[in-house]
Formats: C-alpha cells, structure tokens, sequence
C-alpha cells in the first residue's frame, strides 16, 4: 500500500456510508462517520456524492447535521439539481414522478405535453396510481424517455433491504420499450459532477461507497479508486461479483485512518 498513488480528494457516498436510514426518521448516523468526516475536511478534500432522490442537498445536509455529522450543504450533490438542468439545457418537458421536496430545482421548466418521465420516487409519495401514471405517459410518447435518479436494485433501511428506482424503471422499460437514461451513479456524466466539484483529476480522486456495483465499480470506470466499506447494504456476497475494490474496510473511519496513515497514499 505504501507504494500507491496520492489520495488528493474524497467523493463519499451519504446512505450506508454516514448514516443508515430509517423510514420517515432521519436515521443513525454510522459509529465514527462524524469523526471521518471532521477528518476530511481538516486535512484533505472532500464532497459528498449520492443518489439521494427524496431530499434537498440542504434537507440531505441538515438531516446528518441533526445525526452530528457537520457535513457542508454546498459539498452535497444529489441527482435532482443535475437532472433539472439537464431538462433545461435539452429542452424537455418532464413528468415529474418525484418527491415534493426536490420539486423546486424544477421550478421554471415546463412541463406541459411532457416529452420524458424523470423518476426519483420510491418511497412515501410511491403508490400504483404514480407508476401507472408515468406508464401512461411514457407509452404515449414516440420516442418514450425515461429519466431516473440513480439506477439501484435496492436501499438498505434499517428494517431491511427495499427496492429502489432501478427496478421500477426495469418495469417501464419492458413495459413502454422506453429509452432509460440514468442521471446518478454509476452513469459517468453523474460521477463527473463530483469530479469537477473537486477540481482534480480522477486518478487523484477516491470514491468510498457501500455498493460495489454502484459506488466502487462506477468509480473505476471513470478512472478512480474505489473503496468499498462493510456498512449499509454491503453483503458477503458482494466478493462474487466481477468488481475488485482498490481497498475493502470496515466503515468509512478505518477507510480515511488506513489511507491518512499511509501518507494518504492508496
């Protein structure tokens, strides 16, 4: 390890990373994140990087501020903002199957005739009546496009695993043959947000998730170091899928003192 490269920067992953989630509360964080992050911000670079869809980038930072892990709302990139200035700078209608909270990055856009479905919603505003709604919408359209914030078979809670927005865009996409254009991680336009909000270059750049798929093999993909940590929705059998983390750890604490002790080199 002593002969690796310079970790110049961190992208975090927030769910499963700092805090696991509980539903309709904010959680608990995970031992040590606080400190992590406290860490982080003293000695190097970092910005935080989820797939969050229900929340603000500054619900999302007051919700971990409330747990005691002081994160920055402007360090905070979630899909919502990205995929909303995505519409604008393509000029699409959107029918938003989104949670309200996150309503107001679209505020502006016109969504009259909509032209594609951003999806973000799995949770409390989820029902049937939602998913055949978009259905509706998408299977009307001649080029159907649909728009999802991240692409996640499940999330983990604290209760247990839940399914999450990939799936269900698995079911429109049978359903509608709808285009699926993912604006999260593991797509590499996602992962370049995080970059450029450092202001390195990738290889100087290390990505610390509890999904491998997602997180760590994203990372990768773009040039990246991916650290995997046995938090969150991290299982046993993840050492059988065709990802290989640059670094598996404990929790994020031991990831950031591993790679601080060693000069902050991996």
């Amino acid at each position: 390890m002593s002969n690796g490269r310079a970790v110049n920067g961190f992208l975090l992953d927030i769910t499963g990373v700092l805090y696991n989630s509980i539903y309709k509360s904010d959680g608990v964080a995970i031992a040590k994140s606080a400190e992590a992050v406290d860490f982080l911000y003293k000695h190097s670079n970092v910005k935080f990087l989820s797939n969050a869809k229900g929340n603000s980038n500054r619900n999302v930072a007051r919700r971990l501020q409330r747990l005691g892990i002081n994160i920055r709302e402007e360090d905070v990139i979630t899909p919502a903002p990205v995929v909303a200035q995505y519409c604008r700078e393509n000029k699409l209608r959107p029918h938003l199957f989104v949670r309200e909270d996150v309503l107001q990055y679209f505020d502006g856009i016109d969504t009259s005739s909509p032209n594609c479905v951003v999806m973000g919603e799995v949770e409390e505003g989820f029902s049937f009546e939602r998913i055949n709604r978009a259905f509706r919408v998408l299977i009307d359209m001649p080029k159907p496009l649909l728009i999802t914030m991240g692409n996640g078979k499940f999330f983990q809670r604290v209760d247990g695993p839940c399914i999450d927005v990939g799936a269900f865009a698995a079911a429109l996409k049978f359903s509608t043959n709808c285009e699926v254009l993912n604006i999260g991680k593991p797509s590499r336009f996602y992962f370049e947000q995080g970059i450029n909000a450092l202001g390195m270059k990738p290889e100087e750049i290390v990505m610390v998730g509890d999904d491998l798929m997602s997180d760590v093999g994203g990372a990768q993909a773009c040039g990246m170091r991916g650290i995997q940590v046995r938090t969150g929705k991290w299982r046993p059998d993840f050492e059988k899928l065709p990802v290989t983390p640059d670094l598996t750890a404990d929790c994020l604490y031991d990831a950031v003192k591993l790679i601080a002790d060693n000069g902050f080199r991996l």
